[in-house]
């Protein structure tokens, strides 16, 4: 055990402690030196934010590990790092929106019986790019159906107005790996997006069914018919026992509630049908979620990509049904803008008093829905379109 000092015993340990200048005993012992002033310890240790102490353990302080001076790589995070570690799991092309439309079967060449869900595509558009410049990542927003503009607000229809685009009934969202993936605004995508053989994977939210109770939520085998038990059949029992776990519920306890309505991804389930002019893809296996569910259909994650030459010609169809697709957006953004100054200077009742001009593609739609229904065809383009 180390010699208990005494109250005052600083002087000795000045006379032991080493010192570059030899001090006399003259020195030594006189209280007004400056060399003795010099070597005395201090009496107080400063802790301050600003000398480095912190009440944190050594092992907390990040600063002084892994860093890139010392020769160790730098370190791999931040956004562009993120990308690179989901580069292998994000697909190279963009999705497309469906709806369900039910179950069948085909008969396979050996008379086998192959389950199939049929998910047919409506009108399904290319909405907005996003880029890594301005929202971090890659991305294309995807829109399916059509919409009353009566049922949707006015900034929506502003969003819309500014591509030359009729409200979408639903939107959704597609990363994709890099700008390549990236597709024009406007352009339709079509069932011949993916061929048979593909796998993809297809995500929509399974059916609702409510409140329900653990052995149907979760498989419980309920208690005994007998044996003095009463009107506790279907009861899943004691959920908060005093061994081991303290009188408590321990947290996800499966009990009791909500099943279903969950967002479900099956995947790897391939193709087996497309069809562009019934507007459908069937694919193998069954798909979570009722009829007339949405369901979000896109290339195989776990899977290798489409051959390089298939995504060429699927991009190159797009050119050629679309050749005039950058026009148009551009178009529609210019004709926003005469709108919005107008809205704002409230000349929109001077501009529907006068009707627009149609083009000639919408004159021929127009003059085949007449002459479908049975009109005159001459009066089609002679009525003033409002806007």
């Amino acid at each position: 055990m180390a010699p208990r000092l005494p109250a005052r015993g600083w002087r000795q340990l000045l006379v032991l402690r080493p010192s570059p200048t030899p001090i006399t005993t003259t020195t030594a012992t006189s209280r007004n030196s400056p060399s003795l002033s010099n070597n005395l310890l201090p009496t107080t240790q400063v802790r301050t934010v600003k000398s480095g102490w912190s009440t944190l353990p050594s092992r907390a302080r990040p600063r002084r590990f892994n860093q890139v001076t010392s020769g160790l790589p730098a370190p791999t995070t931040g956004p562009a790092a993120a990308l690179k570690r989901k580069e292998r799991t994000t697909p190279v092309r963009a999705g497309v929106l469906a709806i369900k439309k039910g179950m069948t079967a085909f008969m396979g060449r050996t008379g086998a019986r192959i389950p199939c869900t049929v998910l047919q595509l409506d009108r399904v558009q290319t909405v907005l790019n996003k880029t890594r410049e301005q929202h971090g990542y890659w991305a294309v927003q995807v829109g399916m159906g059509e919409r009353h503009p009566a049922n949707v607000g006015a900034p929506m229809l502003g969003y819309y107005e500014a591509k030359g685009l009729a409200p979408k009934k639903v939107l959704a969202e597609f990363r994709v790996r890099d700008e390549s993936g990236l597709l024009p605004v406007g352009v339709q995508l079509m069932p011949d997006w993916f061929h048979v053989g593909q796998r993809v994977d297809v995500r929509s939210n399974s059916r609702g069914m409510g409140f329900a109770g653990g052995m149907k939520r979760h498989g419980f085998a309920g208690q005994e018919a007998s044996h003095g038990n009463s009107l506790n059949h279907r009861t899943i029992g004691s959920v908060g026992p005093s061994q081991g776990s303290g009188s408590r519920v321990l947290p996800g306890k499966k009990m009791p509630g909500r099943m279903g309505n969950h967002r479900v991804t099956v995947q790897n389930l391939p193709v087996l049908l497309v069809d562009n002019e019934l507007g459908i893809v069937v694919v193998k296996g069954a798909v979570a979620g009722p009829k007339g569910a949405v369901v979000k259909i896109q290339d195989a994650c776990k899977k290798p990509p489409p051959d390089p030459k298939f995504i060429e010609m699927t991009r190159k169809m797009l050119e050629e049904r679309f050749p005039d697709a950058e026009a148009h957006l551009q178009a529609a953004r210019e004709r926003h803008l005469e709108l919005k100054a107008a809205r704002r200077e409230r000349r929109i009742a001077e501009i529907l008093s006068g009707g627009m001009t149609l083009s000639k593609e919408q004159e021929d739609a127009i003059g085949d829905i007449i002459a479908e229904d049975g009109l005159d065809a001459s009066a089609a383009g002679q009525a003033p379109v409002a806007l």
